[in-house]
């Protein structure tokens, strides 16, 4: 897997932006609010994102996986490696974390993205 992998998916989601945070991380939103946050310029390259809370504890057992500094109270998690999962996992982490952001949006903004 590599950052464009990643990007493809994100970019399939409706409403999704990109831009880059806290120097060279490029991030990936909805409505403003970043689900995905990568370090493309890492090696290898790494990414967070931010899973439910009643997953959390089992997903830090995967490999790869630890608390994001900073912002692993909230449930985002970090992966090492990018090219520890494939696809499909991929797919099904971006996904969720979007989500789980997407959920909490105002309405007006939600509407405006057409969730």
């Amino acid at each position: 897997m590599t950052i464009e992998d990643l990007q493809s998916i994100c970019m399939q989601l409706p409403g999704v932006t990109e831009d880059l945070k806290l120097g060279d991380h490029l991030c990936f939103n909805v409505g403003g609010k970043t689900f995905l946050f990568t370090g493309p310029d890492s090696v290898p390259p790494t990414a967070s994102v931010k899973v439910p809370e009643e997953d959390f504890e089992e997903t830090l057992q995967k490999e790869c996986f630890s608390p994001q500094a900073y912002i692993g109270r909230y449930k985002w998690v970090h992966i090492a490696d990018i090219g520890c999962l494939n696809r499909q996992e991929w797919e099904f982490y971006i996904k969720q974390s979007y989500n789980l952001i997407a959920q909490k949006l105002p309405g007006k903004i939600k509407k405006e993205i057409g969730l």
